[in-house]
Formats: C-alpha cells, structure tokens, sequence
C-alpha cells in the first residue's frame, strides 16, 4: 500500500463521548525504557513527533509508565510547543507516593499482581504530578488505570469529577472495567471513554460494548497490535522486554500462535497491506466508535500503522476474516 502525503497527515475523526479525535490514536507506553527493552529519550521523542506529524491526535500515557514519571516527561518535554494539537490522554493509581498503601489488582501477566490505589484522597494528587511532568495546566482524557479492589469505582470516579469541575480535566475515561462498573461510574458522572484490550487475538466483552453504546460511551482499544505480535515482525522477545511478562510470548505459545495466525498474514499479503494495517484496519470496521492506540519506536512503522484508517475492508474480506478469527484459538491466556 503507497502512503501518500495527503494519507499521512488527514486522518479521519472519532469521537469519545463528544470528545473529538483522530480515528487511530498513539499509545506511549512503549517509549519508556523497560517495556520493549531499552530506548533512548531522542529516538522516543522522534518516535512520538513521527506519530503527531502523520496526524495522530490522542496520545495516551500513564503516571506508571517509565520509572518515576518518564513517559508523561517525555511526552510534556517533546509536545511543549504543540500541546493545542493533541489530546492527552492519562491514567493514575500506579505511581504510589511513599506512604501511599498499595493494593494489588490480580493480572494474568507472570508475576501475577499489580498494585494500585485509586482512594479519592489521593486523586488530586495524582493529577498535579501528571501535570506537572506533562507540563501543562489540563489532562483531556482521565483514567483511572484499574479499578482498585479496595475502593468503590464510584468514589475513585467522584473525585475526578471534582477536577473537571476545578478545570484541571476536561473528560472522565474509565480503564479495563466491566460492563456494571461502567454503568455505576457513568451514574456518577458522564464517562467519555472506556479503554479496554481489543484486537484479533483479544475478543472484547460484548457486555462492555453494549454499555458503551447505550451510554454513548467511545471505546480506546489498548494493545490493538497484540502487543506487536499482529505485525507479524516478532520473532523473539529479548531481556528487558515486559513480553517476558506474558505468556502469549513464550516459546511454545509463541510458534503456536505465529502458526495459527498465518492465513491472517496471507489474507494481508493478498491485499498488499502489512499485517498490522489489516489489524488495525480490521478492528475499525467492528464499531464505529472505537479508536485503537498502536504504539511504535520506528517512524516508519508509526505513518504505515496511522495509513491503515484509510484502508477499506469489503464484506467479502471482512467474512473471510471473521471466519479465521473464529477458528483461531490463542495459546497463552489472557492478561485481566
């Protein structure tokens, strides 16, 4: 597929709940050492510049992502000069304050937990740090990143409704929550969006879905990529990589999985597309309101991912595809 100019920088537009952006958006998670394995701030920031200049305009970090605040750093350091042009999406609860408890949340990831605290007295707090390190005066999109298990989801949503009232966040989003927990947040007040994982090898919740239709709630679709293994180009993950973390990547459910998809990449050769492009393509055509947030360090990869808003899919394609997909078992579990 030839991107051209008009293509790299004219993407379509979605909207979250009444919050307008681009129809594919930009996941930072992977611009912070210690998730795809090393990387320097320079070749993040051209990575993140890449995602802005071919016309992504949600960008979606964390507090937790990077040791002490270095992805929403980078993201605030490398955007200072283009901040109208973006909408920046962040979610709390995992970089603790010394003397903040922490409160696991059970994953499927290796190790089995993660530890948040998502307690309404510690959410102004949160977001005064993230806008600091972002170094701006309003988060578009607030999240927080799990619900904690230990906290009604209610009181967690009540208190970032305090902070759009005092101006500092613009829109509530809600993260990796069910169907009834988005209804009870909504009841609470409105939600913009829900992120939760969604890509070939990760069903939504249908529940979910239909709640977010009902309540015109927009969904971010987190690891829309299968954490890079829908591009087809992983091999291996090396040291230093979270994959370690997961086991769709170990070596058994890896080859499994890499054989398992091949009519997948076939279908993507036939169109001359990459296999990401179909993926993603592929994940906007199942619901008009969703918006997928690949990530990538490579510009390259970067403009040929944001290309695949323009890709249409026809009836007959997507009913091949529904028909792999459908015979297609991941090996490996799931991550919640």
């Amino acid at each position: 597929m030839t991107i051209t100019n008009e293509q790299s920088k004219a993407l379509p537009v979605r909207s979250l709940g009444g919050l307008e952006v681009s129809a594919l958006g930009f996941g930072a998670m992977v611009l912070s050492p210690g998730v795809y394995g090393e990387i320097d701030d320079a070749r993040a920031e051209r990575a993140l510049l890449a995602a802005v200049d071919a016309g992504a305009t949600l960008i979606d970090t964390s507090d937790g992502y990077g040791a002490d605040g270095h992805n929403e750093r980078l993201i605030g350091k490398a955007l200072g000069g283009r901040r109208d042009e973006v909408v920046i999406a962040t979610k709390f609860g995992f970089r603790l304050p010394e003397g903040v408890e922490p409160h696991p949340f059970p994953v499927g990831y290796a190790f089995g937990e993660l530890a948040v605290n998502a307690d309404p007295k510690h959410v102004r707090g949160y977001a005064e740090a993230s806008l600091r390190e972002l170094g701006t005066d309003r988060i578009d999109l607030y999240y927080p990143h799990f619900p904690d298990p230990q906290v009604p989801l209610e009181d967690t949503v009540g208190a970032v409704a305090d902070l759009i009232e005092a101006g500092l966040v613009r829109h509530l989003g809600l993260s990796n929550v069910t169907a009834e927990q988005l209804r009870a947040a909504h009841a609470v007040h409105p939600v913009a969006a829900v992120q939760t994982e969604w890509s070939m090898w990760r069903h939504v919740d249908e529940e979910l879905l239909a709640a977010a239709h009902e309540l015109g709630v927009g969904i971010v679709a987190w690891s829309p990529l299968g954490a890079g293994f829908l591009t087809g180009k992983v091999d291996k993950v090396e040291d230093g990589d979270f994959r370690q973390h997961m086991p769709r990547f170990d070596a058994a459910n890896h080859q499994a999985n890499n054989d398992r998809f091949a009519p997948v990449r076939g279908i993507a050769e036939e169109l001359g597309i990459t296999p990401a492009q179909l993926a993603l393509a592929w994940l906007l055509h199942q619901d008009e309101h969703v918006v997928p947030i690949p990530g990538s360090r490579t510009p390259a990869h970067i403009r040929e991912n944001l290309a695949a808003a323009h890709v249409r899919l026809s009836p007959d394609v997507r009913d091949r595809l529904s028909a792999v997909l459908a015979e297609t078992e991941v090996s490996g579990g799931t991550l919640l």
